[in-house]
């Protein structure tokens, strides 16, 4: 079994992820002594909890008596309303709690008791290059992505498994759970946020071309990040130099599921798509590795209005730690750190990094050229 590099912690908490994370698998794993696993995709628990919350605080309290010290309740999202007896239990019993969960929309927008500081905060992401070891392969990452179903799949079976994945979940089960109720209208701007994955967000163009109103592209977006299928990269904008482009970027969690919905899984990737899910892929390992580190930590990209662009800028406990330029290929050049000489210019102090497929790092006048597995050992070394 792959070792997943999300740490247990010993108090009760949240745990978040995509579906086909390994959420439910991980939480096995724990093999906790004195421990009730509840499923509420169950449909005979769903039923019987969704009717009478209380029923399930009635269940907990017994079974403290016969020793249980950890409820760890799967797809908590699914009645919120349980929430209320987790806090009831929290202060009135010595039972810890693990809350997993596919998404927070439910929870967040719903006004749901999310036990005032009772419990921690924890994401589980797909696999990452360093769970996957020498298992992992870069071409393979960057058409089917790392969901723990396709590990182990030829090329055949992973087109399957990510077409039903994006059949099944994306489309129809975010609406069952009442996310969304144009399921048409949501298919097409599926398909374009795809498309668009890593550019800037254009809310009015995007509506055009799906033929929806901005407000539910908007909202879409929004869906999209609360049941943790996309995360924003908001622009940095404090420069007191240029004028800068503020629109955010979006990026898809997983690039198997993006090539799914662009219907990018058939061929071999084609040198520009390339480009973009290299991109992709170590902004969401970036992402993965600080999560999974603890680092006070937030990802930017950086812009101006005349199109000067760097990839990533990382901050670090409340400063700029470094900022980032991606290039799928092994050979670059001065010519590669146009964005990021206009960065410095404004940023002088800031370490400059061009990650690429070289195999050595090596230094190109002001920036730090690094081979893009050095670069995510760097990564997970930052706190």
């Amino acid at each position: 079994m792959i070792q997943r590099e999300l740490k247990p912690v010993p108090r009760s908490f949240f745990l978040f992820g995509p579906r086909q994370t390994g959420k439910s698998t991980w939480l096995k794993g724990l093999e906790l002594e004195h421990a009730w696993f509840v499923n509420l995709l169950d449909s005979e628990t769903y039923f019987r909890y969704l009717r009478d919350p209380g029923q399930f605080g009635r269940e907990a309290l017994a079974r403290t008596g016969q020793g249980i010290e950890w409820v760890l309740l799967d797809e908590v999202q699914r009645i919120p309303a349980l929430l209320n007896e987790v806090q009831n239990l929290l202060d009135s019993t010595s039972l810890r709690f693990i809350l997993s969960g596919s998404s927070a929309r439910k929870l967040r927008r719903g006004g749901a008791n999310l036990l005032g500081g009772r419990a921690l905060l924890r994401f589980l992401h797909p696999f990452t290059v360093r769970e996957l070891g020498p298992d992992f392969e870069l071409e393979q990452a960057l058409r089917f992505g790392t969901l723990p179903p396709l590990q182990g799949l030829d090329s055949a079976d992973a087109r399957d498994t990510l077409r039903s994945y994006v059949e099944i979940y994306l489309r129809e089960e975010i609406q069952s759970e009442g996310l969304v109720r144009n399921l048409g209208g949501f298919t097409r701007f599926l398909d374009l946020a795809a498309a668009y994955a890593g550019g800037i967000l254009n809310y009015s163009s995007l509506g055009k071309e799906a033929g929806l109103p901005v407000k539910t592209v908007q909202s879409y977006f929004e869906v999209l990040e609360d049941t943790l299928i996309g995360f924003r990269l908001d622009a940095w904008t404090r420069s007191p130099l240029k004028r800068l482009v503020a629109h955010p970027k979006f990026y898809l969690f997983d690039n198997g599921v993006t090539n799914a919905l662009a219907h990018r899984l058939a061929e071999p990737l084609d040198p520009v798509s390339r480009g973009g899910l290299f991109e992709q892929f170590l902004i969401q390992e970036t992402r993965r590795r600080l999560d999974y580190a603890r680092a006070d930590a937030r990802l930017y990209y950086w812009r101006t209005n005349n199109g000067a662009e760097v990839d990533l800028v990382v901050e670090l406990n409340g400063r700029i730690g470094f900022a980032v330029e991606f290039k799928s290929r092994p050979s670059v050049s001065g010519a590669d750190l146009s964005g990021l000489r206009a960065f410095r210019e404004d940023w002088p102090e800031v370490p400059c990094l061009l990650v690429c497929t070289a195999p050595e790092p090596f230094s190109l006048d002001f920036a730090e050229v690094l081979p893009w597995r050095e670069y995510l050992t760097r990564i997970a070394e930052q706190r």
